[in-house]
């Protein structure tokens, strides 16, 4: 045989079957995917395409040698293929495989049209040109067939034994080591200790709009003395673990409910998370569900928040304004209905209305329903995001609450004021609280971006003696994308911590009361796309407003795995 058995007319225009490894011009429905022995990829047709001509191939001129048996293709067999920007780049060079996988697509054409009786398109030279290529690549030929014998195979035991086909299921398993040094005076430093957090989120749409938000948890983060804060002396007297020596991922109410105060034992599975989304107009979008929080309705906009890939504390990721009333509890009690209005492609107006004990009927008081009891009734929480883009590189917004507490708790989990807010108060009073705070990040740079929030939290009793506190809170810092090295990031970032500026009426200031100061740093190494290890800390000054804590440290390494 020749060395170059392609030299002829006919020969030449089988390799206008050859699919190069870039998509078709114009993809046939069932074309089909064959890889050669060095691992390229590439498309064969199996069907012609009828939009597909020449004259669409800007690179092959009627001058072209080539060009007669191109055209001959077309108009007898309706075989030709090309790259996505309308070239055929005929000179480029090809594998047997990829010649045989040409091959076996125009055999096919060809049986095609002798069976449906247009045989007399088919030429003798034409088949004889066949035969001699059928019988030369016949070894790639058999070699393909069985690679789509095994791929049907394949494809027909997924399609028997997927999960659903309206169901995505996403993961994350967030495993760390954590020690800590300082706190109350005389406390002795926690053991280091090793914790672990899992979710399993169900993402569910049945119009291909709507998501039905289904997640599971399970997680051993130890609650009140068996806390981080409560092992340093810092937490709350009421065991709901509220401190400033927070982690990210850590439940604002770890080991226990407290609409009940009943325990939860070490990685038992929860429902955090049962949430339905749906759009009812272009620009408005509905949600409710009975275990949601704030951040669904997407409150977060500094780039620090990613429980399981960013900042390390809990003081870092949203404006605590969105923390009020347990709106990110991270624990599912709150059922809430809200939406998503897109007033313009700059700005947006998101709000939902939620209560944190909408399924217990009847109300027992403290401390049996110490957050009251019904959808509207007992601790509640109406909540508003209005946002703003200028720009690309600029994200504002501004946040206000209002929630009525049926004991006095303000719900944030991000420092012991959160139990006696107002301070000299009985625990049982139930205050009114307004909240308000803005958030802002500036990406200056492509690979750097200065955020920070700040919020105020302005508290009063409802009845009894007049009593009011004023709370105030900000962070600042900068974040730091594809640091050192693609994928990688890190951030240091600086703060106060919810902390008393001044109370009247029946509510006081503690004694020694001063101002708490919060300083982080972590810096994520990307592993593999699942796969990130973080390790990061933070150092409390003045831990809980208070002179006589010890300077404290928390520091984690944070291994989390997604899938």
């Amino acid at each position: 045989m020749s060395k170059y058995p392609l030299a002829s007319a006919a020969g030449v225009g089988f390799l206008c079957l050859l699919i190069n490894s870039l998509p078709l011009l114009t993809k046939p429905a069932n074309a089909e995917m064959t890889t050669d022995k060095q691992g390229q990829s590439f498309l064969v047709s199996q069907q012609p395409s009828p939009e597909t001509s020449v004259s669409q191939l800007s690179d092959v001129q009627p001058t072209d040698w080539a060009f007669q048996a191109l055209q001959s293709l077309v108009e007898r067999y309706g075989c030709i293929v090309g790259y996505p920007d309308r070239t055929y780049r005929g000179n480029r060079s090809l594998t047997r495989y990829e010649f045989a996988a040409g091959l076996n697509a125009c055999l096919n054409r060809v049986n095609e049209l002798i069976a449906t009786g247009t045989s007399d398109l088919v030429t003798k030279e034409d088949l004889n040109t066949l035969q001699r290529l059928q019988t030369e690549f016949s070894s790639e030929l058999t070699t393909l067939r069985g690679r789509v014998d095994v791929l049907e195979s394949r494809t027909a035991e997924l399609e028997a034994n997927q999960f659903s086909t309206t169901t995505k299921l996403k993961g994350e398993a967030i495993i760390s080591v954590v020690g800590a040094t300082g706190g109350a005076p005389n406390s002795r430093d926690p053991n280091i200790i090793l914790v672990d957090r899992i979710r399993l989120n169900l993402n569910t749409s049945f119009t291909g709009k709507d998501l039905l938000i289904t997640g599971l948890q399970a997680y051993n983060l130890g609650s009140g003395t068996q806390s981080i804060g409560g092992a340093l002396g810092l937490a709350d007297p009421l065991g709901l673990s509220a401190s400033t020596a927070r982690l990210s991922f850590e439940p604002q109410f770890p080991g226990v409910d407290p609409r009940d105060l009943s325990t939860k034992s070490a990685n038992s599975v929860q429902l955090y998370k049962l949430l339905y989304v749906f759009p009812v107009a272009k620009s408005l979008t509905l949600f409710g569900g009975t275990a949601a929080e704030t951040t669904d309705a997407g409150f977060g906009i500094t780039p620090f928040y990613d429980e399981g890939q960013e900042a390390v504390s809990r003081f870092a990721g949203v404006n605590p304004v969105a923390r009020v009333s347990g709106g990110t509890s991270e624990s599912g009690q709150a059922s809430a209905v809200g939406f998503i209005w897109s007033i313009s492609k700059n700005l947006d107006l998101r709000a939902l209305y939620g209560s944190v004990a909408a399924n217990i009927p009847g109300d027992r008081g403290f401390p049996g329903t110490p957050l009251g009891a019904g959808f509207f009734n007992g601790s509640t929480v109406a909540e508003a995001q209005l946002g703003f883009k200028p720009n690309k590189n600029i994200d504002l917004a501004l946040n206000y609450a209002n929630s009525h507490h049926q004991i006095n708790f303000l719900g944030t989990g991000l420092g012991s004021a959160d139990i006696g807010t107002l301070f000299g108060v009985p625990v049982t009073q139930d205050i009114h609280v307004n909240s308000v705070g803005g958030t802002a990040t500036w990406r200056f740079s492509p690979k750097i971006a200065f955020s920070g929030y700040g919020a105020a939290f302005f508290v009063n009793n409802d009845g009894g003696p007049s009593a009011s506190t004023t709370l105030i809170t900000w962070m600042a810092g900068l974040h730091f994308t594809d640091l050192l090295k693609k994928g990688n990031s890190g951030g240091i970032l600086f703060g106060q911590p919810i902390y008393r500026i001044d109370s009247s009426g029946a509510a006081t200031l503690p004694n020694n009361s001063t101002t708490p100061y919060h300083l982080e740093a972590y810096y994520r190494f990307q592993i593999t796309d699942n796969i990130s290890v973080t390790p990061g800390g933070f150092v409390l000054f003045n831990p809980e407003g208070n002179r006589n804590n010890d300077t404290t440290a928390v520091g984690l390494i944070r291994t989390t795995f997604t899938f």
